[in-house]
């Protein structure tokens, strides 16, 4: 008996997937009517189209005195999520074979923006505003997308994706701060000056830690942001800017997320205190021997 069904069926896959060749097998390329070939998003913004239309970030909550009431998702922290997979693609740690699918900032970006959502229940917080340092808890969700060749094997996954989202930070801060004159701050953290910041730390505390660094709300106007903002906005704006620092390294940040003087700041410290301790070692060598010297003389 045949029914007359109405029917399509729209199946996709990546060849790579079942054939070492990239190849469609020829008994599936047989039952196949149509073979559709696609691309990767051409530019950032048609990259930022496509993951706000499939990642959830519109999200909605019970009504409460303590309720999140709004999610703001700055643009530039779009354009980092993307840029990361547009320097994977790039990358040669980084399997071409398997590729790097939009479906990487599509959850990307929604663990990021889980990350600030978690942040603002805990501080009870009404306003959701993503900071770069969420990437960094994403991080699970990034390695999980991207296949690498031996050479970032032998690297280590955390270490060639933390790479690519420097990278990554520094090609979208150029974008923003590019004629930005960034040495009042630096001069900030030279003279001794640090700040933690991490991504479980309330909008305002770091607020009153960011006002402390000499110049570095004023900077922030390629952002749009002035002493009008809403703090979360603000924050995310100058952490984005301090990462930015960090990613051209005129300053440095450590594991623990604390910021600093720059690498080449702290090389030279350290070779003048190394200068300064074999100073100390001559001038007391110096010192031994005009006394064994005295104390032969009186011998004698």
């Amino acid at each position: 008996m045949r029914l007359e069904l109405d029917v399509a069926i729209v199946f996709s896959a990546n060849p790579e997937d079942y054939t070492a060749r990239g190849k469609i097998v020829t008994p599936l390329k047989d039952r196949i009517g149509s073979e559709i070939r696609t691309h990767y998003p051409e530019s950032l913004d048609e990259a930022i189209t496509i993951t706000e239309q499939e990642a959830w970030t519109a999200r909605s909550y019970e009504p409460s005195n303590t309720a999140i009431k709004n999610i703001i998702i700055p643009h530039y922290i779009r354009q980092i999520v993307e840029q990361v997979a547009f320097v994977a693609r790039d990358d040669k740690k980084v399997d071409k074979r398997s590729g790097v699918s939009q479906r990487l900032p599509i959850s990307t970006m929604e663990l990021v923006v889980s990350n600030a959502e978690r942040r603002a229940l805990i501080h009870g917080e009404s306003l959701v505003v993503p900071r770069v340092g969420d990437l960094f808890a994403a991080l699970p969700g990034i390695t999980g997308k991207i296949e690498l060749e031996y050479e970032g094997e032998m690297k280590g996954a955390d270490t060639v994706i933390r790479e690519l989202i420097r990278q990554s930070v520094a090609n979208i801060y150029d974008s923003y701060f590019a004629d930005t004159n960034t040495q009042q701050i630096e001069q900030w953290f030279n003279l001794g000056g640090a700040i933690e910041l991490n991504d479980k730390q309330s909008s305002q505390a770091v607020f009153t830690e960011m006002k402390t660094i000499q110049g570095l709300m004023e900077k922030l106007s390629p952002l749009k942001v002035n002493s009008r903002t809403q703090v979360e906005v603000a924050v995310s704006a100058a952490e984005f800017l301090l990462e930015g620092m960090t990613a051209h390294k005129k300053i440095s940040r450590s594991e623990a997320r604390t910021f600093s003087a720059g690498e080449k700041r702290k090389r030279n410290e350290d070779a003048a205190q190394l200068a300064e301790r074999m100073r100390d070692r001559l001038q007391e060598r110096d010192l031994d021997d005009i006394a064994r010297n005295r104390t032969r003389r009186g011998f004698n």
